[in-house]
C-alpha cells in the first residue's frame, strides 16, 4: 500500500538526508565502528546540514517545526544506511523536548544555539546500575545547599556519555521513595567531580560511545535546574511517549529494510540447483514477514499522525514499541537464517542489523515494561 502520511516537502527532506549520510557518515563509518566513537566533526556537519534541533524555535538556530514526520524521515534514512552510531534521534527526539518545553529563557540561550549547530551534544542519565527501567529506584542524588545542589551518584549505559558536553541528570532531590522528589540536572562538560568511566563494549550499535558516569560531590548551580524542583518524574513521564514511537519508527523501518535485503539476497543465492526463492519455505517465510511488517506499518503511521495531533497517548506508544521491536528482532533473526553462513559475517548488512537492533527490545523501557503499562491500563 501507498504512505499516505508524507508530502513532497518530507520527501525532498529525504533525499538532503541520503545525501548527508552519503556524503558525511558512510565514509567514515567503519572506522568509527572500530574507535567505538564518531568524529565530533560529523555533528557539526549535521548541525550545518539542519538536521539538529528540527523542533527548538529558529531564534536558537533550529527548524522551528513540531511535525514529528521529519524525526522520523531522518529516523527512518539512517536505519536504512545502518547507521547506529550518530545519535541524531536521542539528541533531537528524546533530550531536545525536556531543553524546548523546560528550559528558561536564559537556559535557552545558553544551550539552545550550541544544541542546533553541533557544537553542544547531549547525553540523558537515567539508568543506574541498580535501577533501569525502573525510575523509581533512582539513588543518584543532589543535596540543596542554598545557591546549588552537591550531586552524587553513577549512572551506566548512558549513550553519547563520552561525547556529551551537557547531561540531563535524572537525581533524587529528597529523600522520600518512589517516584517523588526527582530532578533533573544539567551537568556541563569539564564540571569539577564529573567523571566518565568506561567506553562500553557492547554487541551491537559499535560507533555508538555508551559509557558510564560518575558524580563525586559535583557542585550543580541552581541555574541548571531544569524545570521544578522534584517534579522530574512527571516531565520524564510526559517525553516518554515521543521517546518510544521513535524507538518503533526505527524498528519498523529496520524491519522493512531486512525483508528488502533478505528478499534480494534469495532470488540471487542457489541450492540445490535453483534460487532459494523458488523453494516453498523460503516463500512463506517473506510472506509472513511481509505481511507482519504491512501491518505494523499501518499502525505505527497511525501513531506518527495521532502525535502530530497531540493525541498519542502513552498507552498507544507502548503499544508500537514493543509490537515493532519485538518485530525487529523476529525479522533479524529470520532473515540472518535466510542468509544462512553469510548472514553470520560481519561484513553483511544483516548481521549488523542483528546486533545492533537487538537492543531495541530493552532500552526506552523493556518490552516487559510496555506490556505492564498496557495491561495495567485496561485492567487496573
Amino acid at each position: 500500500m501507498q504512505r499516505e502520511i508524507y508530502t513532497e516537502e518530507h520527501e525532498a527532506f529525504r533525499e538532503s538526508v541520503r545525501a548527508f549520510l552519503a556524503r558525511e557518515v558512510l565514509p567514515h563509518y567503519e572506522r568509527w565502528e572500530q574507535a567505538g566513537i564518531v568524529d565530533r566533526s560529523a555533528w557539526l556537519a549535521a548541525g550545518k546540514q539542519g538536521l539538529l534541533g528540527l523542533a527548538v524555535p529558529e531564534e536558537y538556530g533550529g527548524g522551528g517545526t513540531t511535525d514529528f514526520r521529519h524525526p522520523a524521515v531522518l529516523a527512518e534514512e539512517f536505519v536504512r544506511a545502518g547507521i547506529s552510531g550518530l545519535a541524531i534521534g536521542l539528541h533531537n527526539d528524546i533530550i531536545g523536548p525536556y531543553l524546548t518545553s523546560l528550559a528558561t529563557d536564559e537556559q535557552k540561550q545558553r544551550w539552545l544555539p550550541g544544541f542546533c549547530s553541533g557544537e553542544l551534544i547531549t547525553a540523558i542519565a537515567m539508568t543506574e546500575p541498580g535501577a533501569g527501567s525502573d525510575l523509581q529506584g533512582i539513588r543518584t542524588h543532589a543535596v540543596d545547599q542554598g545557591d546549588h545542589y552537591l550531586l552524587n551518584g553513577a549512572k551506566t549505559f548512558i549513550s553519547n556519555g563520552i561525547l556529551a558536553d551537557l547531561v540531563v541528570v535524572v537525581a533524587r532531590t529528597t529523600p522520600e521513595g518512589g517516584a517523588h522528589g526527582l530532578s533533573l540536572l544539567v551537568v556541563e562538560r569539564g564540571t569539577a567531580g564529573f567523571e566518565r568511566g568506561r567506553n562500553l563494549d557492547k554487541i551491537g550499535q559499535k560507533a555508538q560511545d555508551t559509557a558510564e558516569l560518575f558524580f563525586d560531590d559535583v557542585v550543580v548551580p541552581k541555574e541548571n535546574l531544569l524545570g521544578e524542583e522534584n517534579q522530574g518524574f512527571g516531565y520524564l513521564m510526559r517525553n516518554l511517549a515521543q521517546e518510544r514511537l521513535a524507538i518503533a519508527v526505527s524498528a519498523i523501518a529496520g524491519a522493512e529494510h531486512l525483508v528488502e535485503l533478505t528478499s534480494a539476497y534469495v532470488k540471487e543465492r542457489t541450492a540445490f540447483g535453483r534460487p532459494l526463492a523458488k523453494l516453498q519455505h523460503v516463500r512463506f517465510e517473506i510472506a509472513e514477514l511481509a505481511t507482519e511488517c504491512a501491518v505494523t506499518r499501518t499502525f505505527v503511521d497511525r501513531c506518527i499522525t495521532e502525535h502530530n495531533r497531540y493525541a498519542l497517548t502513552p498507552v498507544d506508544a507502548s503499544m508500537a514499541k514493543w509490537w515493532a521491536t519485538e518485530l525487529h528482532k523476529r525479522t533479524a533473526d529470520r532473515c540472518l537464517q535466510l542468509h544462512g553462513g553469510y548472514g553470520y559475517m560481519a561484513d553483511y548488512p544483516v548481521a549488523r542489523a542483528f546486533t545492533d537492533g537487538r537492543i531495541q527490545t530493552i532500552y526506552g523501557g523493556t518490552t516487559e515494561i510496555m506490556k505492564e503499562i498496557i495491561g495495567r491500563s485496561l485492567l487496573g
